[in-house]
């Protein structure tokens, strides 16, 4: 890995591989590192996060889930983030100590949702807390309201930030609202922050306003696509970066309306990638064979605009 470069691009929210009886799967993290960079082109991880199913698994679990990305990332990622959020302080303190020993490039923390914070004072003392157990890792806020329900703007979030967290280096941004994305993005004129967007369907308005990059499940399977989605977009040719992104929105249109989550992202990552990720954890259960059946047809008769 090379912490010194800039994150940017593309970060796969990896899954979380687990056997069939539902333990976590450790021996198939090198082939699926050795896939995202080969096949997918891609290599940024964020690991432990949603997609990982980070808050259902134990404290012991998350750090073998780091350790294992870690050393099988070694020399052939870029950027190993290690989300660390929990909704126990001790615990994801625990986990950034965790994440700075081993040699991360980077940690992320999600806002508590059970016992939410009201106001920026309150998240920013927490993010604080965590991220002054790492003190020389690069510190993410990990931004997703719909799932914590803490709808304090970023933009007033990241205002003074460093003067209380001087890791910290920019956002995971998980939410529709493109005018708080693009208010934090013009206010970062001197480009210290790095804005990673996180609602795959939307990237390529995201890239619009001046998003850094992103950060998605859908990079697991779809990272080659969505890269040649960048560079057309680069290039400024934006029809071309539209069908990409068309044709994005087309799958994950049809697959949410059959009921898409972290369970049937697992099964799409097992049958395109050929490595068995397993069940998810309960209380999430299995994709259906009628899921797989039609997502697998589907994905399989969009025709890319590079012919592949």
């Amino acid at each position: 890995m090379s912490p010194r470069k800039k994150l940017q691009g593309l970060v796969a929210a990896t899954v979380t591989p687990m056997t069939p009886c539902g333990q976590i799967n450790l021996s198939v993290i090198g082939q699926y590192v050795d896939y995202l960079v080969r096949e997918q082109n891609v290599k940024n991880v964020f690991v432990n996060g949603t997609t990982g199913e980070g808050l259902s698994l134990s404290v012991q679990e998350r750090k073998q889930l780091a350790e294992e990305w870690v050393c099988q990332g070694k020399d052939k990622l870029d950027h190993v983030i290690i989300h660390v959020g929990a909704l126990s302080l001790p615990e994801s303190q625990e986990l950034a100590r965790h994440a700075a020993d081993i040699g991360a490039s980077g940690i992320a923390v999600i806002a508590p949702f059970f016992f939410k914070p009201t106001n920026k004072n309150e998240l920013i003392a927490f993010l604080q807390k965590v991220a002054s157990e790492a003190p020389t890792v690069p510190f993410y806020y990990y931004h997703i309201p719909p799932v914590t329900d803490v709808k304090i703007r970023v933009e007033e979030l990241v205002d003074g930030i460093k003067e209380r967290i001087p890791t910290f280096q920019g956002v995971k941004f998980s939410d529709t609202d493109l005018l708080d994305l693009a208010q934090c993005i013009n206010k970062n004129e001197r480009g210290e922050f790095a804005f990673l967007y996180g609602v795959d369907e939307q990237l390529l308005s995201a890239l619009a306003v001046g998003a850094n990059g992103a950060v998605g499940s859908t990079y697991n399977y779809l990272g080659r696509k969505t890269n040649l989605m960048l560079e057309a977009f680069a290039k400024a040719d934006l029809a071309l970066a539209r069908q990409y992104q068309f044709l994005t929105g087309e799958f994950l249109n049809f697959v949410t309306k059959l009921g898409f989550g972290v369970a049937q992202t697992k099964a799409v990552m097992s049958f395109v990638s050929g490595i068995p990720m397993g069940p998810p954890r309960l209380p999430l259960v299995d994709a259906s064979e009628e899921f797989i059946v039609k997502a697998k047809a589907k994905l399989d008769s969009i025709v890319w605009p590079d012919g592949k």
